[in-house]
């Protein structure tokens, strides 16, 4: 493309701007500029034309209009190889512009603060900036759009060689300039669709538009199977898809789905806890006072299918952890850190991924079918000891419903239909995915490695029948939470009594497909 002869430049986002306007006027290049970011440029020493002596008209409706204009636009869109092109902008005096540098903005921002007004949301819909960002994507052959503060030192590096940024380089902030301003829109969509026209906020925690905008952020080796392409796509540093590897292999496909799973497990609990995850599974939980006992505890649960897990920690891994860990292959750990003993320890292991996870927002649940997405709030509901229903002649000892708090929370993230034994804090017998819940019982029991008896069990949904209860029983097990709402509920009560079980209703399903 033609040498960068002058530059727009209209930012919200401010940082590093000024470094490298200077950059760029070093090299001989005019800036153009607007508003606050004009300010900023001439407060740090530099030249700067405003964008209404530029256009001749000043900007006016409160910075509503300042760079919609002809002469603007016409600066932008000029393809400077076509000869009626230059014509007109010879006959009109129209100045090119050969990069915009621009960023919108803080709409997510403002939305999603804390009793912003409607006024407020609707103010910062940025117009002139979309428009800019996508006339100088279009003609990227001819402007260089540059919307990200990451690219400015990459990009004056490359102009300060000869002035000039390949086509190769156009192109890509382009794409990245498209996927700005569709991203932009989805959240706006996304947004206003919660607004009526008085501004009211509809409860509804579903919007009325589902815009989903994500770059790609990582390719895959491969998808589930490796005759499957994949990518991780996601914008932010927030959950799984946000955290930072800082040791090991690239991930994959599915150490991804199942990190998240394992991660959304740990997190349930407030003492030190250890999820242990295999095919998105647990295969061991467990809490304690110490973060290596809980692990023991998890590993006790299952250790065959433990091996070639991905482990979750609701706490930094400590040096204890991380030397028992040394005798387990694992494919990866994640936690809010890694002490540094213990990051010198499993990093012994080449291969192993380490992953720092932080802040984990609550968002939407969204699964794609053949021609449409489905979505769902979280099933972020715990059932609370004051709100469950003893509905047997026995109500559970203060020791049983103590393990049945922490069975619930570990059935919620096993596949349906889910039977979980528990005991202390601990998981006993992992029945997961199975068609009929006795089978899932049944199964929960074969896995067992450690005993049965006086263990407490789990449920995802109701038992339909007596026969899921009975089963239980016959391994040792002496009480069982569940949802209840059966219509053969009292059958089922019935069964309990007759075997001496302790059963509790919570009123909540957690089936997970």
């Amino acid at each position: 493309m033609p040498k960068i002869h002058r530059v727009l430049i209209s930012v919200t986002d401010k940082s590093g701007v000024a470094d490298f306007a200077r950059r760029l006027a070093d090299l001989g290049v005019e800036i153009v500029s607007t508003g606050g970011t004009a300010r900023l440029l001439r407060e740090r020493g530099l030249t700067v034309r405003d964008v209404s002596e530029l256009t001749g008209f000043p900007e006016m409706l409160d910075g509503r209009v300042k760079t919609l204009h002809p002469l603007v636009a016409g600066g932008i869109l000029a393809i400077r190889g076509n000869a009626e092109h230059m014509k007109a902008v010879e006959e009109h005096e129209i100045p090119l512009i050969d990069m915009v540098v621009v960023n919108l903005y803080a709409f997510e921002k403002t939305a999603a603060r804390e009793g912003a007004s409607f006024e407020d949301i609707v103010e910062n819909i940025d117009v002139g900036g979309p428009s800019m960002i996508r006339a100088a994507a279009k003609n990227y052959r001819h402007v260089a759009v540059v919307t990200d503060p990451e690219d400015y030192a990459g990009i004056a590096d490359e102009l300060a060689a000869d002035g000039e940024l390949s086509e190769k380089s156009c192109w890509k902030l382009a794409q990245q300039a498209f996927a700005v301003t569709a991203s932009y829109d989805a959240a706006i969509a996304g947004t206003l669709s919660t607004i009526d026209v008085e501004g009211n906020r509809d409860e509804n925690p579903l919007p009325g538009f589902l815009g989903i905008a994500a770059p790609r952020k990582q390719s895959l080796r491969y998808g589930e199977n490796p005759h499957q392409s994949a990518a991780l796509y996601a914008s932010g540093e927030a959950g799984i898809a946000g955290a930072r590897k800082l040791h090991g292999k690239e991930l994959s496909y599915n150490n991804l789905v199942d990190l998240d799973a394992a991660w959304n497990l740990a997190r349930e609990f407030e003492r030190p806890a250890a999820a242990i995850i295999k095919h998105t599974n647990p295969c061991g939980c467990a809490e304690d006072d110490t973060q290596v006992n809980a692990y023991r505890q998890a590993l006790e649960c299952d250790p065959v299918s433990a091996f070639g897990s991905v482990i979750a920690f609701n706490r930094a891994v400590d040096s204890q952890s991380a030397e028992a860990l040394a005798d387990l292959f694992v494919e990866a750990i994640v936690a809010p850190g890694f002490d540094k003993e213990a990051f010198e320890i499993l990093t012994r292991k080449k291969n192993l991924r380490l992953l720092e996870v932080g802040e984990t927002p609550r968002t939407l649940v969204i699964k794609s079918i053949a021609g449409g997405y489905l979505a769902q709030t979280e099933d972020d509901v715990t059932a609370k000891t004051e709100d469950l229903k003893v509905v047997t002649e026995r109500a559970p000892t203060d020791a049983e419903m103590k393990a049945l708090a922490f069975a619930w929370k570990v059935t919620k993230h096993v596949k349906s239909n889910a039977i979980v034994y528990v005991r202390d804090g601990q998981t006993v017998g992992v029945g997961a995915g199975q068609m009929s819940r006795v089978d899932a019982a049944r199964i929960g029991a074969q896995k067992a490695v450690l005993p049965l008896q006086h263990t407490v069990v789990g449920s995802d949904a109701f038992f339909p029948f007596p026969d899921g209860v009975e089963e239980i029983a016959s391994h040792g097990a002496t009480a069982v939470i569940q949802p209840g709402r059966s219509k053969r509920d009292a059958d089922v009560i019935a069964a309990a009594n007759r075997l001496g079980l302790a059963m509790v209703f919570t009123g909540i399903r957690h089936f997970r497909h």
